[in-house]
């Protein structure tokens, strides 16, 4: 299986993952970033942009990545990564689904200030105007297709301990924790 963690950078994917593939049997974190960093590594480049992902070989890297590593230990891939093209995600998810691999997908969602804040002032990467220039594409993103097609956590006021449960809970069955249908945001 695997545990998507979505939303803009800045919302706090990473650091969930880190904090909820301990909660989960036999998880693994793996980072779709790094096969979009193996892409950048291809000298030269393989065509100008400002994003991996529009990179064609990115997602079905993706997918074929996640495949073999599922192949070879089993368990939960945790893959913390931000996707705001509807197209990108449906190539991931589709391709996902036709290797038989159920994905569980939550978007990580905070107020626009709050992001803002997270991003202006990040103790480990600092300031970023690539992650400050995704606001406004996640929230067109949001508001016209990804919130649809996940489960929701806002995380504007909940510390990432407690999403890490709250998804951890969702995942797992926890009958307190009955999973939103998408689109419906949950604290």
């Amino acid at each position: 299986m695997i545990v998507w963690i979505n939303g803009t950078h800045g919302v706090g994917k990473t650091t969930t993952s880190r904090l909820l593939a301990p909660l989960l049997p036999d998880a693994r974190v793996l980072d779709p970033e790094k096969v979009g960093e193996t892409l950048m590594d291809i000298h030269p480049q393989l065509w100008p942009t400002d994003d991996f992902q529009h990179w064609d070989p990115w997602r079905p890297l993706v997918v074929e990545t996640a495949r073999q590593v599922l192949g070879s230990v089993g368990g939960t891939l945790v893959m913390p990564q931000t996707v705001l093209v509807e197209r990108y995600w449906r190539e991931i998810a589709d391709g996902l689904a036709g290797h038989g691999i159920p994905v569980r997908h939550f978007v990580l969602h905070a107020d626009e200030p709050t992001l803002r804040d997270r991003i202006e002032h990040d103790q480990v990467m600092g300031p970023s105007t690539f992650r400050s220039s995704r606001v406004g594409p996640y929230a067109e993103a949001a508001r016209t297709w990804l919130h649809a097609t996940a489960e929701v956590v806002d995380t504007t006021h909940t510390p990432p301990e407690q999403v890490a449960r709250h998804i951890a809970e969702a995942v797992l069955g926890a009958p307190d924790a009955s999973a939103p249908s998408p689109g419906q945001v949950r604290p």
